[in-house]
This record gives structure tokens, C-alpha cells and sequence, in this order.
């Protein structure tokens, strides 16, 4: 269920809109725009209830008193392509309409063709949120991106923010049983810049002298979606995720079956994925996308307040993982990724101190 009453000045907005990245490019027909192999689609979020001058302009106002003269008139929010497009943009809705709610300003997506795509807009200040893995985060902030987490992922409300990639087989596969097994198949990973799918795997098979370039058959899915479903379709013969892709989305929408896949690997925990905000945007501002991540985007108060039918994590959703909300944490809490980093030796790494 989504918010159906919306204040007249939101409404206004949704009909403004239009001013984005897109002005740095050719508009198609179908509103998406491309530059330099990036997808930019805007859209208006939660135009789908009307107007019927309701109530909502108090709590549009809500993290917006005192002065906001200098707030820009839009935000920009990307997400590294963790999943096909149709399904990223629908998993970051309702994110977009409590900013957009308690701001009272629009939130466009912006959506790349790939995690680079993201990395290179964050650092040409192009966007203004991003969502990322940590490893990516970590690619950003050490190319120049001036930005930091105004949140972190959690999956359960007082929770620590974390997650594990897995290596996963298909359930009849009698000769992938554990990762040393995965030498001289084909291996699905996700991409160069991703931390579960990509930078925790190589990690853990140089641990067992297997070379991920040389020693195994790689390719590169492009969605941690992608991955797990070419080893269900055979396309790969093993392929890495991350762990709430396999165990509730995926299933949850009818694209795997319980029982498709083992879990042949887990890697460590990983500090979870943070949403990065520039560092240049207004201090008024960030405060108040400061609070929004930490007092509401969270799946207790979007139920509590209609933005959800259910505080369910796999039926709420924020983003492209199962999570109850968002956590503060800073820079700091990914230094554990450089140091995994440094150890891998990965091109992507080059930089990163």
C-alpha cells in the first residue's frame, strides 16, 4: 500500500519535476537518457495516489523548518545495479517517497549501467545519495568522491550492520560441495566493484591458492540476481550473492524455488552496505536526510505510517536487500574493507590506502 493523500505542494512538484541529469543529455522517447554507456531514468516517485488536498503538508514540513534557501529543488538518488533495472528502481520506492514526504522536495533515480556508473556520478557530484556496497563506497571516497554514509543497512532493528556473500551451486550439482571444488568451472560473479560479489570471493579463493582469473571460468552477471539465477539456469556452474538475495528475495518473488540452490561457501561478515550523501550539499539539509535514515526509513514507522502493508523486511522495502532500515556509522567502519582490499591485490583496489 501506498500513501493515496498527498499535500498540494508535492503534487506541484511531481508535475515540475523535470529537471535532472537529463539535462546534460538527449531525452528519448521512453524519458531515459544515455551517456557514456550510463541509464538515467527519472521518474516521479509516488505519483500513484492523487491528490485529494489532504493532510500531509504538516508532515512534509515536519524535517524542513528553519531556513532552506539554499536546498536545491531536487535530490538525486542512485544505487549500484545490484539487480535488473525494472526491479532496482521498484525497490527503492518507498525510500524516494518518505524523502520526498518529509522534505518536500523531488527525489529523482538515476540509474547506471553498471557500479562504475555510479562511482564516476557520485564523484562528479551528478547525484547527491548513492546507495553502494561497501567495496564500492570505499572505490568512490578513495577516487575523489566527497561523500560519507548518512546510513548503513541493517537487517533487524538494534541489529549490528552486516552481511556474507555466498557461493552457491545448484541443489543436484554432486560436484560442487565446497569452494575448493569450484576450480576449472564456470563462476558467476557480479561485478569488478562488488564487495559480495566480487572482492569476499576472490579473497576467499586466493586463501586456497585458487587464482580467480586463471584457475576458474569467470563471468561477470552483472546483478546479484543475475548470478544466482544463471547457476539455476546452468549458465554458470556456481556463482556468488549475497546472502538475503538467495534466502528471501529471490524466492519471495516466485524467481527461484526453495530447494534450486546450496550454499557451498559463506564468507565472513562484511560491513554493511552503507547510503552515501555528498558532503557539499546544505548543512540544514543533511540533517534533515540525517534523521529521515535514522528515525523513519526504517520498516516499523513506514507500516506505522501507510507507506507498507506489512513491517516485514522481504514485503517493505527500501532497497534492493531485505532489511528493517538504516544505522549512523562512519567512514571508519569500512576500514576493514581496505584492509581486504590491499590483501586481494585487485586492479580496483589501486589507490585505496
Amino acid at each position: 500500500m501506498t500513501r493515496s493523500r498527498r499535500s498540494p505542494f508535492l503534487a506541484l512538484l511531481a508535475v515540475l519535476g523535470v529537471f535532472s541529469l537529463a539535462a546534460a543529455a538527449c531525452s528519448d522517447d521512453d524519458g531515459d537518457t544515455s551517456t557514456d554507456g550510463e541509464t538515467t531514468t527519472t521518474t516521479a516517485a509516488g505519483d500513484d495516489g492523487g491528490d485529494d488536498g489532504g493532510d500531509e503538508a504538516e508532515g512534509a514540513a515536519a524535517s524542513t523548518d528553519g531556513d532552506r534557501s539554499d536546498w536545491p529543488d531536487t535530490l538525486v538518488l542512485a544505487a549500484v545495479p545490484a539487480e535488473q533495472d525494472a526491479q532496482l528502481q521498484e525497490s527503492y520506492r518507498v525510500t524516494r517517497e518518505i524523502l520526498e514526504d518529509e522534505l518536500g522536495i523531488e527525489v529523482e533515480f538515476f540509474q547506471a549501467a553498471d557500479y562504475a556508473g555510479v562511482v564516476e556520478a557520485l564523484i562528479a557530484s551528478r547525484v547527491d545519495l548513492a546507495q553502494f556496497g561497501p567495496f564500492s563506497y570505499v572505490i568512490a571516497v578513495a577516487n575523489g568522491a566527497d561523500a560519507a554514509p548518512v546510513g548503513v543497512m541493517v537487517e533487524e532493528e538494534g541489529g549490528e550492520p552486516g552481511y556474507q556473500s555466498y557461493l552457491v551451486a545448484r541443489s543436484d550439482n554432486d560436484d560442487i560441495n565446497e569452494l575448493a571444488d569450484v576450480e576449472g568451472q564456470r563462476v558467476c560473479f557480479v561485478d569488478p566493484s562488488s564487495t559480495s560479489g566480487y572482492l569476499y570471493p576472490i579473497a576467499g579463493l586466493l586463501a586456497i591458492d585458487i587464482d580467480p582469473e586463471s584457475d576458474v571460468d569467470p563471468i561477470f552477471a552483472g546483478g546479484h540476481d543475475a548470478s544466482a539465477i544463471s547457476v539455476v539456469n546452468g549458465d554458470c556452474d556456481a556463482g556468488y550473492a549475497f546472502d538475503s538475495m538467495v534466502e528471501v528475495l529471490l524466492p519471495s518473488r516466485g524467481e527461484i524455488e526453495e530447494g534450486d540452490l546450496k550454499v557451498v561457501w559463506e564468507s565472513e561478515v562484511i560491513a554493511g552496505s552503507p547510503m552515501t550523501m555528498r558532503n557539499d550539499l546544505p548543512e540544514s539539509l543533511k540533517d534533515a536526510i540525517a534523521d529521515i535514515f535514522e528515525n523513519k526509513i526504517n520498516v516499523d514507522w513506514a507500516f506505522d505510517n501507510g507507506y507498507c502493508e506489512s513491517n516485514d523486511p522481504a514485503e517493505c522495502s527500501f532497497s534492493d536487500e531485505a532489511i528493517w532500515g538504516y544505522v549512523p556509522r562512519d567512514d571508519s567502519f569500512y576500514d576493514g574493507v581496505r584492509v581486504v582490499c590491499r590483501e586481494t591485490g585487485a586492479p580496483q583496489c589501486d589507490g585505496i590506502s
